[in-house]
């Protein structure tokens, strides 16, 4: 690809980590070198991502970010510590340049949950790889990131099983 675009999932429905592994798919089907980063996920929520590396699917997971919704006592000086690192490591990748795709899941998560700012994530999306796409997911992107996105779908929960208090099943939602 000539120029790499960045598209946002973002909402409070479910499907954009769905959606972000369809895209993965999609791209690894066409011979694309995929990364596939997860933020925020337990570490038995995230089941997308052994079959994804069985795919040939480049995959990262930064279970030390935790979500302070989930884990209210957490420290957040060492949480955003932690960020800090994933995003060393991400701009390290960036500077490699061997991915044709690359997936934020929750990456909204650290700005919405004040983890990091608006200005540091712009930032640093703005180093990506120019052919490189990008897709980002999360609930509560701001107005900075919407503006610097390509694309941008908003999921909306209309009515969940979650509001009659079904628990997640793993398979389905998690």
């Amino acid at each position: 690809m000539e120029k790499g675009l960045i598209h946002i999932y973002t909402g409070d429905g479910k499907g954009k980590t769905t959606a972000a592994v369809g895209m993965s798919v999609r791209a690894r089907s066409r011979g694309l070198r995929t990364l596939f980063v997860q933020f925020f996920k337990e570490p038995d929520s995230g089941s997308e991502i052994c079959m994804l590396s069985r795919l040939g699917i480049d995959t990262l997971v930064f279970n030390e970010v935790k979500s302070p919704l989930f884990h209210p006592e957490i420290d957040r000086a060492s949480l955003r510590e932690e960020a800090q690192k994933a995003l060393s490591c991400l701009l390290h990748a960036f500077e490699e340049d061997n991915y044709d795709l690359i997936v934020l899941d929750e990456f909204i998560c650290l700005v919405a949950e004040g983890i990091l700012s608006e200005g540091e994530t712009t930032d640093f999306i703005s180093k990506k790889p120019g052919h490189a796409e990008l897709i980002l997911t999360g609930k509560g992107a701001p107005e900075g990131l919407l503006a610097v996105a390509d694309y941008v779908t908003f999921m909306r929960n209309i009515k969940h099983p979650y509001g009659k208090d079904t628990k997640a099943r793993k398979g389905i939602e998690f």
